[in-house]
């Protein structure tokens, strides 16, 4: 026997809103049965008031079908009112989960780390509230309409049924036609937008240069394609929309053209109102079958939203909950490590081994490509290994979690990244402010006196992506924020990049009070400035460790390599050319 396959996500989601189906199902019945109402009340006001020209019974109709449509229309408030609270819960259930998913995608470079799960997800919950399920709802009373029609007249039945049959038909040959096309539009339309997207992000180079008329050109070509493909669909869908309009109409004067043919042949028992009564059911009957053919490109969008999101999620499970671990005191173990880049198979660092305890600060040297942003991020638990690990306290940090750890580690990317808020709101990590942390971390980046020279001091709004801060300052703010709460180990990558002289003394400063406190820093960087206040130094060339060690005994090594290279007539063959590239500060 095997074992049974537990729910996906989005099926659980599903699950949950039952209540709400149920609720929404009963009100779709009774308001469908309502529907009657005119009908009924032509035929009441035709037999019994035409008849005996009464008043009273003319008035007492009258009131009840007026009560019928206030009823009806309650109903429809009130089914429309619980879809929409089904969509609210179904977006808040899994929303959240969504962020973290495409925030981890991202983060791997995986496939679905951009907005596009956060669209699907509102597809499906304006498709929770539309007319379209709605009117599948109301598919259980055109079952009982189709029964009524039987017990009227059996061959009006068959004849119902049998239009019932072509537009469910009419239904599928829609979707056979239309998803190919649609779902070929949607993933045009995604590389357009992200097309756009790094337009945006590029917009200083592409002005700059020139280069604006030959984007435009290339997007227009992909918006094209797209709009190309949603014609097509379109075009077939309103084919097939007309096909089942025609169909009901038909249905509707042929239903009522058969009862008097049977009528006339004498194979019809009942009065004309039942005829006309076969008829208005005949076309409920049709009313939900048109209504979803009418409305397809919803349905098949999402269809396409809900394919894309349960492959998503199961690709980017949820992280399963871990022991909390007392909180780390800052000794890093580097075991041999190799890294490959997500979804590569390129090694980019092999067998780099070092130990850095607390209070002290190591700086990693090298040129470009040599591996010290991979490293970086390996050391933060950004990236896993390939081989070897990198543990803090003897745990393994890419499985820390990451909520648990962060507030004990400090980051600082080579490409600086702050966000839309204020000052405050940014250097304490946009979590509960305490402006004594806040201003000693400034203060500890030289930070301090500029902000408070602003108008707004610290609640200063930095805009997106800080553009209201010139590069140093965003530097300086992102140091601020690497060392706020005074972590127990530091990670900066390439971190006085940007800054100037007095940027340069004020970092060394901050490492030299921070590495008093127990903070274990690890710093790569090109310029020699940092070096004063290093205590170990590892040199990297190729992905490869060439050097390991206290400060003072790798610039040794790297001072005599340099010395014998100066040297032809001695330099041996073999000899390896360790001396990194640096830049002196200033």
């Amino acid at each position: 026997m095997k074992p049974q396959t537990p729910p996906s996500e989005l099926r659980e989601a599903i699950g949950d809103l039952k209540p709400y189906f149920a609720r929404a199902l009963l009100f779709s019945i009774v308001a469908s049965l309502l529907v009657l109402a005119p009908t009924l009340y032509m035929l009441e006001v035709y037999d019994r008031v035409v008849n005996s020209r009464s008043h009273m019974t003319l008035g007492m109709l009258t009131v009840l079908v007026l009560w019928a449509y206030v009823v009806m229309e309650v109903l429809e408030w009130a089914r429309g009112t619980i879809m929409r609270e089904a969509g609210l819960k179904f977006e808040n259930r899994l929303a959240p989960r969504l962020f973290d998913a495409i925030f981890e995608a991202n983060l791997k470079r995986m496939p679905g780390g951009t907005v596009q799960p956060m669209n699907d997800l509102r597809t499906l919950r304006e498709f929770l509230g539309s007319p379209v399920l709605m009117a599948v709802m109301e598919a259980p009373t055109a079952l009982v309409f189709l029964l009524i029609v039987f017990m009227i007249n059996p061959s009006l039945g068959w004849m119902a049924l049998t239009g019932a049959v072509i537009v469910t038909a009419l239904a599928w040959l829609n979707e056979r036609s239309t998803l190919g096309p649609l779902k070929e539009a949607n993933k045009k339309a995604m590389n357009a937008q992200q097309y756009v997207d790094g337009t945006l992000r590029n917009a200083e180079v592409i002005e700059s240069m020139g280069m604006l008329k030959d984007i435009h050109r290339r997007w227009l070509v992909k918006q094209r394609e797209f709009l190309n493909l949603q014609a097509l669909a379109s075009d077939r869908g309103a084919g097939y929309q007309s096909v089942s309009k025609y169909t009901q109409l038909v249905l509707n004067s042929g239903m009522l053209g058969m009862g008097v043919f049977l009528q006339i042949n004498g194979h019809f028992q009942g009065s004309g109102g039942l005829m006309i009564v076969a008829s208005t059911l005949g076309g409920r009957i049709l009313a939900p079958l048109v209504q979803v053919v009418t409305m397809w490109r919803s349905v098949a969008s999402a269809q396409e939203s809900w394919i894309r999101m349960e492959a998503f999620l199961a690709a980017v499970p949820a992280p399963s909950p871990g022991m909390p671990l007392p909180a780390p005191r800052g000794m890093l173990t580097v075991e041999g490590v190799m890294a490959v880049a997500p979804g590569g198979n390129v090694p980019i660092i092999r067998n780099v081994a070092f130990a850095l305890p607390p209070g002290e600060m190591m700086a990693v040297v090298g040129p470009s490509a040599a591996g010290k942003t991979t490293l970086a991020r390996l050391l933060i638990g950004l990236w896993p290994t390939a081989g070897g690990k990198v543990r803090l306290d003897g745990v393994d940090i890419f499985s820390w979690n990451k909520t648990e750890l962060g507030p004990h580690i400090g980051y600082l990317p080579q490409g600086v990244e702050l966000f839309e808020g204020t000052l405050a709101e940014n250097i304490a990590r946009f979590g509960d402010l305490d402006m004594h942390k806040v201003e000693a971390a400034a203060r500890a980046v030289g930070l301090h006196e500029l902000i408070t020279a602003l108008p707004k001091g610290y609640d200063t709004p930095i805009g997106r992506d800080g553009g209201k801060l010139s590069g140093g300052q965003r530097q300086r703010v992102a140091l601020a924020r690497a060392i706020y709460g005074d972590p127990v180990f530091v990670v900066l990558d390439e971190p006085n990049s940007s800054l100037d002289e007095a940027g340069d003394a004020a970092l060394a400063q901050a490492i030299t009070q921070l590495k008093s406190g127990g903070t274990a820093f690890v710093v790569m960087t090109h310029r020699t400035s940092v070096l004063a206040v290093a205590d170990k130094m590892l040199v990297l060339r190729d992905g490869v460790q060439q050097a390991f060690g206290p400060r003072d005994d790798v610039l040794a090594a790297l001072n005599k390599m340099a010395q014998q290279a100066q040297q032809p007539a001695q330099r041996p063959s073999a000899a390896p050319a360790l001396a990194p590239t640096l830049t002196p500060a200033g």
